[in-house]
């Protein structure tokens, strides 16, 4: 299958693992890549940028494929060395970025002066085409379903998508929801070129997190996420646990004049415990909505191969009955 997106990326099939945190190690995006989708690296999960230069190098051993790496843009206190990153990035012969949070505008030069496609996290329409005006190459359009930040706005992907479409001149990606065949040709139908997917990615054999967590997601519906840190307007969606509950409950109890410091044992540092050493209530993890389709922990390539059989089955086979 054939799409814009294939074609910027230099890839099989229009699917991108997007950047998740302790979890987009060089071994899932190997993984991905080799399928023939986008595996990405995330680059903040590595401590420094000689540690991400080393994180490509191995993944650049497990595959000659594309890859790329996710680039998250905080407003944080202690400012993560993004220079040094990028030019890890560069060095590494990575052709494609992922950025998310913060603008990324006064980045690009650096990046497409080496040749580098940028593909940003949008929440709402109005950001995609900010992100088209600073010289973003592609966007991931994330929906109201999506794992982690969803944005304030609260609008799902049968709306935000096809309102994408009819704003955008640059390609997007389709991103919260995705996991099967019937989501690629969903997102298609609604103005995409392709899918991107975080939560269905963990839940692959070659992802290198706990059981634990493989275990809770499959074990999961839909019915079993929650919103937190809305109050703050930093909105997370997570998977319920014990220290989502105190969080809710925290958040019920201080209403308006709750702080991020009342909440900040079971948000901030817990990712390595959890995803690493499986402490499945020690703190809240991101995970989307579609953990409600998700049933099994197949490998990245029979994930990639069943997704793409059953799109094409779908427009050739039933798609196809209802076309006049």
């Amino acid at each position: 299958m054939k799409t814009k997106i294939t074609d910027m990326f230099g890839i099989e099939h229009p699917i991108i693992q997007g950047g998740m945190h302790f979890v987009g190690f060089a071994e899932l995006a190997a993984a991905v890549s080799e399928a023939g989708g986008l595996g990405i690296i995330t680059g903040l999960t590595q401590r420094s940028p000689a540690d991400l230069a080393n994180e490509i190098a191995r993944c650049r051993a497990m595959t000659s494929k594309p890859i790329g790496v996710n680039l998250t843009f905080l407003p944080t206190v202690t400012t993560p060395d993004y220079p040094g990153y990028i030019r890890a990035i560069i060095d590494g012969g990575v052709k494609v970025v992922e950025t998310a949070g913060n603008n990324p505008q006064q980045w690009l030069p650096m990046l497409h002066e080496a040749g580098i496609k940028v593909i940003h996290k949008c929440t709402s329409v109005r950001h995609a085409l900010k992100a088209q005006t600073i010289g973003c190459d592609a966007i991931s359009v994330d929906g109201f379903e999506c794992a982690g930040h969803p944005g304030e706005d609260d609008i799902p992907n049968f709306i935000l998508l096809p309102r994408a479409a009819d704003e955008l001149k640059i390609p997007f990606v389709a991103s919260g929801g995705m996991a099967d065949g019937r989501s690629l040709v969903a997102a298609l139908a609604l103005g995409a070129e392709g899918i991107n997917m975080g939560t269905r990615f963990m839940a692959t054999k070659e992802a290198p997190v706990h059981d634990n967590v493989k275990q809770a997601i499959l074990d999961a519906s839909e019915l079993d996420m929650r919103l937190i840190m809305r109050p703050l307007r930093n909105t997370e969606r997570v998977l319920k646990n014990a220290a989502v509950d105190r969080v809710v409950a925290r958040e019920k109890e201080l209403g308006a004049k709750i702080t991020f410091a009342d909440i900040a044992e079971d948000v901030v540092g817990v990712y390595p415990k959890i995803m690493q050493e499986g402490q499945m209530d020690l703190g809240a993890w991101s995970c989307g909505l579609v953990a409600g389709l998700i049933h099994d922990i197949p490998t990245c390539q029979a994930l990639i191969d069943r997704i793409m059989s059953e799109a094409n089955a779908i427009i050739r086979e039933r798609l196809a009955r209802f076309a006049g």
